[in-house]
């Protein structure tokens, strides 16, 4: 029995990676990269993300970031679609309620029930009581 090796399918930032180290092999020294590599960086740039598509690339991350800035993309901002959404719910008529009960190492206690006041009030209200308490 053999097996065969089916050789996998290149996404598009492998094509440009390949293009990109094609040139690095065959470039004069110090030569800048060439317009037309800037353009497919630019464009794997917005559809795969600025740092993967820098790292993947070679390429200084600064540089990519200017460039895709002058030719108006987004350059390291949200995604042109959220995948996440924060939804907070909606405030309660009342406010937050608890009880808060305290104790001192003297036995005074102290058992108070809150709506709608805010917690800084609370350790307010705490260290008084335990300062103020016998």
């Amino acid at each position: 029995m053999s097996t065969a090796t089916v050789p996998a399918q290149s996404s598009p930032l492998d094509r440009v990676r390949r293009r990109f180290e094609r040139w690095r092999r065959t470039r004069q020294r110090r030569s800048p990269i060439p317009a037309a590599l800037w353009t497919l960086a630019l464009e794997a740039a917005r559809a795969h993300g600025l740092h993967q598509t820098a790292r993947t690339l070679r390429l200084n991350h600064t540089a990519l970031t200017q460039r895709l800035r002058a030719a108006g993309g987004p350059a390291g901002g949200p995604p042109a679609h959220a995948t996440f959404v924060e939804l907070l719910p909606a405030p309660t008529a009342g406010g937050p309620a608890c009880t808060l009960e305290l104790e001192t190492a003297r036995g005074a206690k102290l058992r108070i029930q809150l709506q709608g006041i805010a917690p800084p009030d609370l350790a307010a209200l705490s260290r008084t009581f335990w300062h103020a308490a016998p």
